[in-house]
């Protein structure tokens, strides 16, 4: 009988968000080899009787001190191949986060520190291990997300304006989108977002009608990239 070699599972997360009008990822600076003092995705080994989404929250959580947020969690891909990790066969499942604007986090076990950083300032080759493919995968992910479901919502808090909206819209797909049509496009979605009837201050003190995310699965029609 041929004899495999042992190998372990990871996870690894890609944690997006919106601050000061940049898509903006979680990441931790690795205090231990192999890497160490390179940026990297949270993640980590999943224990023998762990399962895998359990896996992600715990070592979110134990690498910034962020407990398990609101927002969407969804798989994103399984990354095998050989040479990937030094220390030996190792097959990570990436998980892809889209949340609000969080507090700083905080890094703990194997992690010097953690912090959000922009995905534009960040350049090839410096992520730890693969991390740069993963980061291109989940970003790409977010953006056709926005395309036809309604989960630019997720960026935002519980209750939001239009406008708010479209600034999620601008900041992940990195495009200027026009105001009034964005407006009618998504009051005009059936189930894309719904009023909470209450309204805020906007812009030059103008109330702001605020809204919350709907139940549509599904964008029809979808909200087209301006570059597609």
């Amino acid at each position: 009988m041929a004899e495999y070699p042992p190998f372990a599972v990871t996870v690894d997360l890609v944690v997006l968000t919106v601050r000061a009008s940049d898509l903006s990822v979680l990441l931790v600076r690795r205090g231990v080899p192999p890497y160490e003092g390179r940026w990297a995705l949270p993640g980590g080994f999943v224990g023998i009787d762990e399962d895998l989404p359990d896996a992600a929250v715990r070592e979110l959580t134990e690498e910034t001190g962020l407990a398990e947020p609101a927002g969407h969690l969804e798989q994103l891909g399984t990354y095998g191949r050989p040479g990937r990790d030094p220390r030996g066969r190792v097959v990570t499942v990436a998980w892809l986060a889209l949340l609000p604007d969080l507090r700083a986090p905080v890094a703990g076990t194997d992690a010097a520190s953690a912090d959000w950083l922009p995905v534009s300032r960040l350049t090839p080759g410096q992520l730890a291990f693969d991390h740069d493919g993963i980061l291109a995968d989940g970003v790409e992910r977010a953006r056709a997300k926005l395309e036809y479901t309604p989960l630019a919502a997720a960026f935002c808090p519980p209750e939001f304006t239009v406008a708010q909206l479209r600034a999620v819209y601008e900041t992940v797909w990195g495009t200027r989108l026009d105001p009034r049509n964005f407006h009618r496009k998504v009051t005009g979605t059936a189930g894309f977002v719904e009023p909470v009837g209450r309204s805020t201050e906007g812009d030059r003190g103008r109330p702001a009608q605020l809204f919350r995310r709907g139940p549509a699965p599904l964008l029809h029609p979808p909200m087209l990239r301006p570059d597609r």
